[in-house]
């Protein structure tokens, strides 16, 4: 099995350092080169392309989106942004993803050389799925496994769903590659359309960047939930980063309630949380949509609301970054129909009107 290629380029000597360092640990990596910024990285790509870069977004010279559109353009090849965790960090790097990145790695401001060091496994990790990526699909438009939990530390098994009422709710979980999926399939829905709510795999203070960028693209409303927002037809709530987000139920009203706790099948927010409240509050009155992503989060989650009775799609492998988590929830029986991603919006619609 050939190791994965990878480039560094960042201005900072000091992340060159510690990621080449870092990856470099992994059996399955091989750190190419570094380069201070996409100028000095192309001479070196021109020798020996990368199958991953690995890139920050604010560099002098050229800056990673300008490199990005330029090599997505050229020669698409996976990228994983490092990008530092500050507001005007969160808005870039969101044109970042919506230039064809895969995914994100977030470094703070302090303390720097530590934190990577501590992150070598997420840092791996990210390169590793961002190397199984589709990149047909990306067109712009520590040594000991951490403990697995599952959804059951933050809600338990068992409860019966709700009875049926005439609002429906769509839950849609994804990951890699669920910023340009999402983006496709938000734009495309009218003002009059079912509540939805999202969990997207993404580091605490992005998702409220990437809420207002899809807002302001969408005829709908997204944003990032806030604990007790109600979710109503013609708007889309997404998880913020870093905290689990469960939809209940008030009355005749659907509200969602955001909660502090552990990674759940390695994830925080979690798509099998979500997908599990659904299950209870919403039962048949929902439709559960699982999409791109690594890994098998959410897949558990879909079945439970299988069982109670909601409608469950999955995105078809064809139209995936990564077909992971839709191909898990697909061989547990949670999948009722697989859809290529342009059709997913019509489905939703279609669910105003379905019952199962």
């Amino acid at each position: 099995m050939s190791l994965i290629k990878v480039l560094i380029i960042d201005d900072s000597a000091v992340v060159r350092q510690v990621l080449t360092a870092t990856l470099g640990q992994d059996p399955a990596i091989e750190v190419i080169g570094a380069a201070a910024d996409p100028v000095f990285a192309m001479d070196k790509m021109n020798k020996q392309w990368p199958d991953v870069i690995v890139l920050d977004v604010e560099m002098p010279r050229m800056d990673g989106i300008t490199f990005l559109k330029k090599l997505m353009a050229e020669h698409p090849t996976p990228v994983v942004i490092c990008s530092t965790l500050t507001e005007k960090g969160a808005a870039t790097t969101m044109q970042a993803l919506a230039a064809g990145a895969v995914s994100i790695v977030t470094k703070p401001q302090l303390n720097l050389r530590q934190f990577l060091t501590d992150s070598s496994d997420e840092l791996a990790a990210a390169v590793k799925a961002a190397a199984k990526a589709n990149m047909k699909r990306m067109v712009p438009s520590s040594e000991r496994a951490p403990v697995r939990l599952s959804a059951d530390v933050i809600l338990p098994a068992g409860a019966q769903a709700m009875a049926r009422t005439t609002e429906n709710i769509v839950a849609i979980g994804t990951s890699t590659g669920g910023t340009q999926a999402l983006e496709l399939v938000l734009t495309a829905l009218p003002r009059v359309c079912p509540g939805i709510v999202i969990v997207q795999h993404m580091p605490e203070h992005f998702t409220a960047a990437f809420a207002e960028r899809l807002n302001r693209l969408c005829e709908i409303e997204v944003r990032e939930a806030k604990n007790g927002d109600r979710v109503i037809p013609g708007c889309a709530l997404i998880a913020p980063g870093g905290r689990h987000m469960l939809l209940k139920r008030s009355g005749a009203q659907y509200q969602v309630e955001i909660v502090d706790g552990p990674p759940v099948s390695r994830h925080r927010p979690s798509v099998d949380v979500l997908f599990r409240s659904v299950a209870r509050s919403a039962g048949a009155n929902a439709l559960g949509i699982i999409m791109t992503g690594m890994g098998d989060d959410g897949a558990r989650g879909l079945k439970e609301m299988h069982d109670n009775g909601a409608r469950t799609l999955g995105q078809d492998e064809d139209s995936c970054v990564v077909y992971g988590m839709p191909k898990e929830a697909f061989k547990l029986g949670a999948v009722e129909r697989e859809l290529p991603l342009e059709h997913i919006s019509a489905a939703i619609l279609q669910s105003m009107h379905q019952r199962r």
